[in-house]
């Protein structure tokens, strides 16, 4: 799928084909090189630009965002596993989740014995269980939860429900310190057989990382505790303040939701109703479903992007879940949807058929055969409820699931996993090939191919050894290793085109919807994400790279877009971290922008590696090592943009040769740089990463270049062209 590109010659718009492309790229580069060799010496960085060939508008949707799970970082809840999922005892709790980021979860304990405390399955108030308290008539008995964060002068609203034999006395107890006045008490009584909502509100008086919830009481007989809520009053609609701030600020023009792995065994009903109310799944309290989601779009001002349950789920609970998001009100699941709130549909256009259901760790996972007709069966239920949908397929090349393979198989080993054998890469057209055959038997029923790239910058696959082994790279490789994933998604329909010619009439494009860097020690067991400026050069030179395929790529969502926020002491955010800042920098001058044709004299080199599985046939980037350079016009044409990225620890400098456009008046630049490799915005520190805008008089006859920095330049053009 190559792009239509418009050559802007004498006014006119001339729409030229891939071969008439392909000739006027390369003759053009040639010309254009010859008039550069003639002005500059030999060694030289030249960059050349061609504004006459523009290609298609940059999707804004490129810039979406991802979380998974909901709850557990964006959401405003405080208290971890509200409605007691975990069964409550004195045994040490659970490892901390991949997801927790900085934020330490802390699980219940008892208060006195723990043999006081008991699950009640026969009459829970919400899940499997709640937790019974059996009473003594002087010693508190209960359940606490530490670890909670306050802030001096915040002021927090809850909620408890509780119920009890008659004579009872509860107390909720909120602790910050040592001394008797360090606390806010809330005595509860009478309690009856029936649960009952009592309110908790107040106002922190301290700092504090540490403070405790104790849920205690004396008496005869029992109580039961049906749920617990707190939360800091200036929530908005639930979710944190300064993180939906924050999401403005970058401009997140999509949200996908919800997962990820988390989907495959999700039922969509569960998130419907009375929040206290719904089935807890796992630490993940289930308090953000369709209508908070949706919600949470509207603030941000983002296109919602829904996941469909394809592992576990069905045809049928997919076309519900369509009917009761865009039905009309009279329809069944619209009826249920007016009953919860939101007569008028939610009218959500992207959807996303499962996550990942080619790999083996996928609940609901089945031979690429079988899931290509359960594909097929669940959009057309979905379409046959609203046509105008549009759907994603969760397939992958043999270079994902070769990668995905070999990442569980080397970093997150597991008893459960089949057996693999050691013949990496996978093969076009093998039954490892998903793409191939979701697209042969079911290519009318896709509209967008789901592509996971992740990267490791620090490893690379070693096709003898069959495994990742340790490089000390320097950063520009590293950087590279995304962006060197991603083309070989592009690589990939070219070959599938070839195999399936009934594709070159379709208009099938790529949401990268998982997307990021990860840092696992071949030698080593498990996944972490680091800090340090490795990660906002990889994002750089990817979204460069999705740019120059805007033909291709109709959407993305960065795995960790919705965590790239600095925190406060209380879970808030209050900055951004140097990928998040360099997300904000390339959608504000990228979202609809139109690439135009750039070439140069030093052509990006191969990196180690092995084809297929971590990279592709042929390097990615623009002819400018070390440098990578895209150049644009708005989306209105009346600026043009040039976006330099050098991912060394050198400053550099290059020659421009601007051609098909005049520059005119003060132009601007905007410069995302870093001190050192390692560095990143850190929480109660001054921002060492910072986006600064400056005014240039003139395009620079001699760009120098800052090290490991972004730099984009912004013009006005010139009358009568672009």
């Amino acid at each position: 799928m190559k792009p239509i590109i418009r050559s802007e010659q004498k006014g006119k718009d001339m729409t030229m084909n891939r071969r008439e492309f392909v000739v006027a790229s390369v003759a053009g580069a040639a010309m254009l090189q010859q008039k550069m060799m003639a002005l500059e010496p030999s060694g030289d960085l030249r960059v050349t630009v061609d504004a006459t060939t523009i290609g298609e508008p940059v999707n804004p949707l490129v810039f979406g965002g991802y979380m998974e799970p909901a709850t557990t970082r964006v959401w405003a809840e405080m208290l971890t596993d509200r409605k007691f999922f975990r069964a409550i005892n004195d045994t040490a709790p659970p490892p901390q989740g991949f997801n927790s980021g900085r934020v330490q979860l802390h699980y219940w304990k008892p208060v006195g014995p723990a043999t006081a405390v008991e699950m009640d399955k026969a009459e829970p108030f919400v899940g499997d269980h709640s937790p019974r308290i059996t009473l003594d008539k002087t010693e508190e008995h209960g359940i606490q939860q530490e670890g909670i964060r306050l802030g001096n002068g915040k002021s927090y609203v809850g909620r408890i429900y509780l119920a009890g034999d008659p004579g009872t006395k509860v107390v909720v107890r909120l602790v910050w310190g040592p001394g008797g006045s360090d606390s806010k008490v809330f005595t509860i009584s009478p309690l009856t057989r029936v649960y009952r909502k009592f309110p908790l509100t107040f106002t922190s008086p301290v700092d504090t990382q540490d403070a405790r919830l104790e849920i205690v009481g004396t008496g005869s007989g029992s109580f039961h505790i049906g749920t617990v809520s707190l939360m800091p009053s200036d929530n908005v609609q639930g979710f944190r303040p300064g993180m939906v701030k924050l999401f403005n600020d970058v401009g997140y023009a999509m949200a996908k939701w919800p997962g990820g792995n988390f989907v495959s065994q999700y039922d969509w009903r569960d998130g419907l109703g009375d929040r206290d109310r719904r089935p807890p799944r796992g630490r993940e309290s289930n308090d953000v479903g369709i209508h908070e989601f949706i919600a949470f779009c509207k603030l941000l001002g983002a296109e919602p992007y829904l996941a469909i349950d394809s592992g576990y789920g069905d045809d049928y609970s997919a076309a519900q879940e369509v009917e009761y998001v865009n039905g009309p009100a009279g329809s069944p699941m619209g009826k249920l949807r007016a009953a919860n709130g939101h007569p008028e549909p939610f009218n959500v256009r992207l959807w996303c058929i499962g996550n990942e259901m080619y790999g083996f760790w996928q609940a609901g996972h089945m031979s690429a055969n079988q899931y290509a007709e359960k594909h097929v069966r669940i959009v057309k239920a979905m379409k046959k409820v609203d046509p105008t949908i549009k759907v994603t397929s969760a397939g992958a090349t043999p270079a994902e699931l070769s990668m995905m393979t070999q990442e569980n198989k080397q970093f997150i080993p597991n008893f459960w996993w089949p057996p693999f054998p050691n013949d990496l890469p996978y093969k076009f057209e093998s039954i490892n090939d998903y793409d191939y055959w979701m697209l042969k038997s079911g290519a009318d029923y896709i509209d967008h191919i789901s592509e996971h790239t992740y990267a490791y910058p620090e490893l690379s696959f070693d096709e003898k050894k069959q495994l990742f082994v340790d490089l000390h790279d320097p950063l520009q490789t590293q950087a590279r290793r995304m962006t060197n994933r991603m083309g070989q998604a592009f690589e990939a329909w070219e070959i599938y085109r070839e195999k399936l010619p009934e594709l070159k009439s379709k208009k099938i494009k790529f949401i990268f919807d998982e997307w990021g860097t990860r840092f696992p020690n071949a030698n080593g067991t498990g996944m972490t994400r680091r800090t340090g400026m490795v990660m906002p050069m990889s994002f750089a030179l990817f979204m460069h790279e999705m740019f120059r395929h805007s033909d291709m790529v109709a959407a993305s969502t960065p795995t960790s877009s919705f965590n790239l926020i600095v925190t406060d002491d209380t879970g808030d955010g209050v900055g951004h971290t140097a990928a998040g800042l360099m997300i904000k920098l390339m959608r504000a001058h990228f979202a609809g922008a139109l690439p135009v044709q750039l070439g140069g004299n030093s052509p990006q080199p191969m990196v180690s590696g092995t084809a297929w599985v971590d990279t592709g046939t042929k390097p990615t980037g623009s002819p400018t090592y070390p440098l990578d350079v895209l150049a644009a016009f708005s989306a209105d044409r009346k600026k043009f943009i040039l976006s330099v990225v050098n991912p060394t620890i050198e400053a550099q400098e290059f020659t421009p040769q601007m051609n098909g456009v005049k520059l005119r008046g003060t132009g601007k630049l905007s410069i995302l740089t870093a001190p050192t490799v390692e560095a990143d915005n850190e929480p109660g520190k001054e921002p060492l990463i910072k986006i600064v805008e400056n005014s240039v008089t003139a395009f620079p006859n001699k760009v120098q270049v800052l090290p490991i920095s972004v730099s984009i330049y912004e013009f006005d053009v010139g009358n009568g062209d672009g």
